[in-house]
């Protein structure tokens, strides 16, 4: 598996239609995907899965942006980085593969689900690749990875007995390794509060480039987030990567709490995404909008910062990282 900021063919997205998932909230979401949409279309090619009469809305919305294929296969939900596959990178002439992880939304937490488990090989038969299925349900934001061999997980998500109760520690860093070719796990604790993720990796540190991680900090000691991420940073500075070099460490700040009708959010900075040349970064309306894009563009100092607004987007639980999934060129 590729590292996210190495050069991608394409980017894949789900069509937001599940009405539960921004309850009271929807109507600026499909428009919000349409701003994303262009925002990557003039960097890569972008491939949208609308099975259905998602298919119309989604048709009229994006006629007239190059650069886009609209696929028509069902979905339940939007979040394709944990429902859609892990596309990899072979040596030169080897077949084009993917990897189609088990898929239970998130510990079997919002039904139905079935038509968001079979994306990996609806994708694999649509793009002729060779699909892989490990025995194992894993969701694409529980990990991240630097292309050279270390992979960044949490213990809350992957260890959670509403995924693979049947799998050990050890069992589970084994499927990694076979299936990602990763060489070394670093696992972090917990997550922040308000994911419903039980822990994802994507909302808490980020590889930005080899050795190099960008990692959520809450600075406010009576945060409920302050405990867990204060931890997960310790962690981070005593990790050595795959190749036993210390990580360099960048910490990057967390929002101020962001609560609609009771319920806080998961408003993190580390959502972002890598799409060829650009990193597209949420804005919460916050005084740390300006900062958190001020660390990042000093640590990808070769991409275009992107900042678009996430706040609505967020009430669904999640941002652009995970609404996106990239497949690598060379795969």
């Amino acid at each position: 598996m590729p590292a996210e900021w190495e050069p991608h063919a394409a980017t894949w997205l789900s069509w937001p239609h599940r009405l539960a998932t921004w309850p009271g909230k929807f109507e600026p979401i499909p428009h919000l995907y349409v701003q994303l949409v262009r925002t990557l279309a003039a960097v890569e090619a972008v491939h949208v899965l609308a099975g259905g009469h998602p298919m119309l809305q989604a048709r009229a919305l994006l006629a007239g942006i190059a650069n886009v294929t609209l696929h028509e296969i069902a979905t339940d939900d939007a979040w394709i980085r944990d429902s859609g596959p892990t596309f990899l990178v072979g040596p030169p002439g080897s077949p084009p593969t993917l990897i189609d992880w088990g898929y239970n939304a998130w510990g079997g937490k919002y039904p139905p689900y079935a038509n968001d488990d079979a994306l990996g090989r609806l994708i694999a038969r649509e793009t002729g690749r060779i699909c892989h299925e490990p025995d194992m349900i894993l969701e694409g934001g529980a990990i991240d990875v630097d292309g050279r061999g270390t992979l960044l997980t949490t213990e809350e998500c992957l260890l959670n007995p509403n995924r693979n109760p049947q799998l050990s520690r050890g069992q589970i860093e084994r499927r990694l390794y076979e299936f990602l070719g990763a060489r070394k796990v670093l696992w972090l604790g917990r997550g922040i509060a308000g994911d419903d993720t039980d822990g994802h990796i994507d909302e808490l540190a980020r590889f930005v480039g080899p050795r190099t991680v960008v990692a959520a900090v809450e600075e406010n000691p009576r945060d409920e987030n302050f405990a867990s991420l204060d931890e997960n940073l310790r962690r981070l500075r005593s990790f050595t990567d795959a190749d036993d070099q210390p990580l360099e460490v960048v910490p990057l700040p967390m929002p101020r709490p962001i609560v609609y009708d009771g319920q806080r959010l998961p408003a993190s900075y580390c959502n972002f995404y890598l799409a060829n040349g650009i990193a597209v970064v949420p804005q919460f309306g916050d005084p740390a909008d300006a900062e958190a894009v001020e660390i990042l563009g000093g640590v990808l100092k070769d991409r275009r910062i992107v900042p678009l607004p996430a706040r609505d987007l967020v009430w669904g639980l999640g941002a652009f990282h995970c609404i996106t999934q990239q497949e690598p060129a060379g795969g």
